[in-house]
């Protein structure tokens, strides 16, 4: 190691503290602030570890884990983007490209290769351990919400059909998860928590 491989690995470290203050839409159970993207990593990794047997297929774990500690530090320079925002979501995979290019880079070169590679896998969604990932990923703010009584969901208007397509992929990875999910979505829908789908206009 020398004193320079340690010098580019702290200021990556250093630099990705930023996330600890890039916010989300999902609030924090039992409090009135919402998550910040570093909460969020390091919840979903811990979620990979409870809820690892719910993946369809066989998966290296420590590969999924560390996925899913990477996978936001894009969130450093493009910022959260709301899954509902259309527009944010249209500029979204530029964005973060350009964030992982900068980001990445700041560490040694076989670092910055192996983490770089694991974000794009995970964008991917092409490997048995991206798509529990990316399962784990969008269960959590499902939960968020309805442990909060669909808080950012009737916040910003969302309805159930909404919610459904975002999440549906979920089954993917974890069908299991999916169809947990899924019901209680349709809790929250009886409950008032969540917007029903709009009426279909007629022709």
């Amino acid at each position: 190691m020398t004193d320079a491989r340690l010098e580019q690995q702290l200021r990556f470290l250093l630099e990705i503290d930023r996330l600890k203050h890039v916010l989300r839409r999902s609030y924090l159970l039992g409090a009135t602030r919402r998550e910040n993207s570093a909460e969020h990593s390091w919840h979903v990794a811990v979620m990979a570890l409870v809820l690892a047997e719910y993946s369809i297929e066989t998966v290296d774990l420590a590969r999924v884990v560390t996925m899913l500690l990477v996978h936001d530090i894009v969130e450093v320079d493009a910022g959260d983007t709301y899954v509902y925002d259309e527009a944010a979501v249209a500029s979204r995979a530029e964005r973060e490209r350009r964030a992982a290019t900068r980001l990445f880079e700041l560490l040694p070169p076989d670092q910055a290769a192996e983490l770089g590679a694991l974000w794009e896998e995970f964008e991917a969604k092409a490997t048995p351990e991206a798509r529990f990932a990316t399962a784990l990923d969008r269960l959590m703010p499902v939960l968020h919400n309805l442990e909060t009584g669909g808080r950012s969901w009737r916040e910003h208007g969302i309805t159930a059909d909404r919610v459904i397509a975002r999440n549906r992929g979920m089954a993917e990875g974890a069908p299991a998860l999916w169809e947990y999910a899924r019901a209680r979505i349709e809790e929250a829908v009886a409950k008032g928590h969540l917007g029903a789908p709009p009426e279909p206009r007629g022709r």
